[in-house]
């Protein structure tokens, strides 16, 4: 753990040393990366790799946590690791400032025990669950739009999200975060919940029915949460994947920089 056994509270975390040797991938480094990163960390995982090809803006600075203004115009996987090493000197960190596709995502996906969507498109979002079916790595889905957001593990042998959304939603169908907005504290709140489905599965502690998950709704407007079963549906091709997906083309994938 990041500490001593004497001083540090992971040492109570039930299954801690199971936590500790885990490898977490964390695919985006803002506004959803930063908090699960943080959560992770604080939470006894022994190494986390940050993958994510953008740069910090100036925009990103009040609700990115580890980019602080020497970083603007730096990239935010290496910004993200070196804010992580700043708070926890111990924790292992890999930073890869460069895009997640089809060319690197199935190796990254096995060399790590469970993988955090922290991405702002949702073509991606989708790949990535194809990606998490094919390989068998358990993938932690989370998106935030206005005051909303949303969490669901996506467990092997469980409901994928072609499940829970079938397909891709048109380019228009889904307004921006630069046309509709993201409340930040939100994006925190669902990199908490993320973190803590991450946890779960790592401890050993997950359970529930085979082929189902539950999918987190929270509501920033009522500070209300609920949950919602998803089975795995019937003939749903992303759960039959055989082979790697092709990457989304820049028009397919709708951003919301989170």
């Amino acid at each position: 753990m990041h500490g001593s056994p004497d001083t540090d509270h992971h040492a109570r975390i039930p299954h801690a040393t199971r936590i500790e040797r885990s490898r977490v991938l964390i695919v985006g480094a803002g506004g959803l990366g930063c908090p699960v990163s943080l959560a992770l960390a604080q939470g006894g995982v022994g190494h986390l790799t940050l993958v994510d090809p953008d740069r910090v803006d100036v925009t990103n600075l009040p609700r990115q946590l580890w980019h602080r203004t020497q970083d603007v115009g730096r990239f935010k996987a290496q910004s993200a690791a070196d804010g992580l090493l700043r708070a926890f000197p111990g924790l292992s960190v890999e930073a890869i400032p460069e895009r997640l596709d089809a060319g690197n995502a199935e190796a990254l996906f096995r060399e790590h025990d469970l993988v955090v969507d922290a991405t702002d498109g949702v073509a991606t979002k989708f790949f990535l669950s194809d990606v998490a079916v094919l390989t068998g790595v358990p993938l932690v889905y989370g998106g935030v739009l206005r005051m909303h957001g949303q969490a669901l593990r996506i467990d092997p042998g469980g409901p994928c999200l072609r499940c829970l959304y079938e397909d891709v939603p048109p380019p228009d169908a889904v307004p921006t975060c630069a046309q509709a907005g993201v409340l930040g504290s939100m994006a925190g709140l669902i990199g908490a919940v993320q973190a803590l489905l991450s946890l779960e599965l790592l401890a050993g502690a997950a359970t529930g029915p085979r082929g189902q998950a539950t999918l987190h709704v929270l509501d920033g407007e009522t500070l209300e949460g609920r949950t919602v079963k998803v089975t795995r549906a019937p003939d749903c091709p992303g759960c039959d994947i055989q082979s790697l997906p092709p990457f989304p083309s820049s028009q397919e994938d709708t951003a919301c920089p989170t």
